[in-house]
């Protein structure tokens, strides 16, 4: 499958954005789900330009539903249409380029490697597909992004042109 262009990852991203996670251990075979909703809204000074990613839901692993959450800081990156991804204590994550709609990403984490693979499907749909592995770990992270009618669909989307 080939990727929908997107000319400006924070732009597209921004809005509300339902969530489906499948996270498969596979040394052990368990597989776990997520599910919930995921916020691209802008981050105030001296962050203008950026986008704060707020994703809360359920995850369920071995029979058991927990509450989930995690935030993440979207900046905008060194090129235009790009972006580099922070954790919340903006420790440094991942580079987000979509303008070919798809993009790889890695992000070494202590001894383990997280590889990610990022597709956009089209104006309301995209995939990241990560890939964890090191001494401790081997897992498969596969998650389903659909943007919420409710989120404003193309409304929701910040108009970056100039």
């Amino acid at each position: 499958m080939t990727g929908h262009p997107v000319p400006d990852v924070l732009a597209h991203l921004a809005g509300t954005w339902h969530v489906e996670r499948t996270v498969r251990d596979l040394t052990e075979g368990p597989e776990g789900r997520f599910t919930g909703t995921t916020r691209f809204t802008p981050l105030p000074a001296p962050d203008d330009g950026g986008l704060l990613h707020h994703e809360s839901g359920t995850f369920t692993w071995r029979g058991t539903a927990r509450p989930a959450e995690r935030t993440l800081r979207f900046l905008p990156g060194d090129e235009p249409g790009t972006a580099r991804v922070e954790f919340a204590d903006g420790r440094p994550f991942h580079d987000l380029d979509l303008r070919t709609g798809r993009h790889t990403a890695d992000h070494p984490c202590v001894a383990d490697l997280y590889r990610g693979e990022f597709a956009v499907y089209d104006e309301d749909r995209w995939r990241t597909s990560w890939r964890v592995g090191g001494p401790a770990k081997d897992l498969l992270l596969v998650t389903e992004y659909r943007r919420s009618p409710r989120g404003g669909g193309s409304s929701g989307r910040r108009d970056r042109s100039g």
